[in-house]
């Protein structure tokens, strides 16, 4: 794709990347083909060759963001299976959070979206304000229904109120600042991101994965001064946002790194990962470039530590079918598609894969919220599609997929919490009708 930028705003780094990117694009339109909001929509704005257009044209004319950019870049689920279809390598990702972070600084929403953001982005990350939030939801829930009119206001409103758990787990003390010593002989040292919203809505994830690694013989430190990775602000445009807690996690991890060191920075949330293996992109221009770089290098997800210290099951077959449900920040983000299902297999668990498994499930991060009627449809289009492998049980590797699916016939669990209790771990809490 040719462009034209000027050779003043060539020397904004972010502009140049976004240059980069747009001339890699060859117009091909394979990217249509899987992208959810096309199939669902069948704009070609809303494909992602479509909001490269329009992302080419605002920033290449250094022109404030108009509606008909918001509204179709907002659609954007930054899913990225775009990328993995595309031949010509074109990095979507790095170029739609460019164009969100431009729509942010030049673009006045109306009021009422203004506000709905500003709670998300000071909420979500920091777990006390969201627990306190998930409690007032709870108790409103009941008033969901009487919400009247179709406005997307309305539409969001009830949305957060169904997505509110009916009850939330009480708050673990194994997710706190501490080391968690090995068992018997220990063979690595690994740090943990508890994160934000996982650590409210789903504790039992990381006590899973320290208990499971433990066992395995791996010492897990939870560093003090770590958070939110960053994702949930940075992809809503809220940059300073995200590069602060990026910014936090860097220090508190480079620390570590630089006393006892660490194999690996385990990641058991993939949308939490795929921002983390990216920091040496986002800081590419910051002065601690050298320490987002080294965090990224270590930044693993929990299947590929488990692979690495070679993980082995300890009881006998449960007799269970997995729906495998693959994460589009694991399979798109990260490119990790067979590990997860080798290590269910390996575990004794019959794995299945859902029909269009490359599409995304509609929840993304605040996607689910900001735009629940899309995210309904492919929610429901998922569900339908799980179903039909007549499964026992969903695993995922991201707590937004599994708050998603939540609620229909099937439980959800997470991937290493059915590999944790295989072995030696206790049974997963959503899989006791099936004792």
């Amino acid at each position: 794709m040719q462009t034209s930028f000027t050779a003043e705003q060539l020397r904004d780094p972010d502009t140049a990347e976004s240059n980069r990117i747009l001339r890699t694009c060859v117009h091909c339109g394979m990217c249509t083909a899987t992208c959810p909001t096309f199939l669902l929509l069948g704009d070609e704005l809303d494909s992602p060759r479509g909001r490269i257009y329009l992302i080419k044209d605002m920033l290449e004319n250094d022109r404030p963001a108009s509606e008909l950019e918001v509204r179709h870049v907002d659609r954007c689920l930054s899913c990225l299976s775009c990328m993995t279809t595309c031949p010509s390598g074109v990095n979507y990702m790095h170029l739609v959070d460019h164009a969100r972070r431009h729509i942010e600084d030049t673009y006045v929403r109306p009021w009422p979206e203004r506000m709905l953001r500003a709670v998300l982005v000071r909420v979500l990350p920091n777990p006390k304000l969201f627990r306190l939030s998930l409690r007032a939801a709870s108790l409103a829930r009941p008033l969901g229904k009487l919400i009247p009119g179709q406005s997307m206001l309305a539409q969001r409103l009830r949305g957060m109120l169904a997505l509110a758990p009916n009850r939330l787990p009480t708050v673990s003390p194994a997710q706190e600042p501490q080391v968690h010593h090995a068992d018997g002989v220990r063979r690595g040292r690994v740090g943990l991101l508890t994160g934000c919203a996982q650590k409210v809505l789903d504790p039992s994830i990381n006590e899973a994965t320290i208990r499971l690694l433990t066992r395995m013989g791996i010492e897990v430190v939870i560093t003090p001064g770590q958070g939110c990775c960053g994702a949930l602000t940075h992809h809503m445009g809220a940059h300073e946002r995200g590069m602060a807690a990026a910014r936090a996690n860097i220090q508190a991890w480079s620390a570590e790194i630089a006393g006892q060191g660490l194999d690996a920075i385990v990641v058991n949330a993939s949308g939490c990962g795929t921002t983390i293996k990216d920091y040496g992109f986002m800081f590419r221009e910051e002065p601690d470039a050298a320490d987002a770089a080294a965090v990224a290098g270590l930044a693993m997800d929990i299947t590929e530590v488990l692979e690495k210290f070679a993980y082995a099951p300890t009881r006998e077959k449960p007799g269970l079918t997995v729906a495998y449900h693959s994460a589009c920040s694991l399979q798109h983000g990260q490119q990790i598609t067979a590990l997860p299902k080798q290590l269910l297999t390996r575990a004794g668990f019959t794995v299945k894969e859902p029909a269009e498994g490359h599409i995304c499930c509609g929840s993304a991060g605040t996607y689910n919220i900001l735009q629940p009627v899309i995210a309904g449809q492919l929610r429901a289009r998922k569900l339908e599609n799980i179903n039909r492998t007549r499964a026992d049980v969903i695993a995922a590797g991201n707590i937004g997929c599994m708050t998603q699916l939540a609620g229909d016939a099937l439980p959800v669990v997470h991937t290493v919490q059915l590999l944790d209790w295989m072995a030696g771990g206790p049974k997963p809490k959503p899989l006791d009708r099936h004792a």
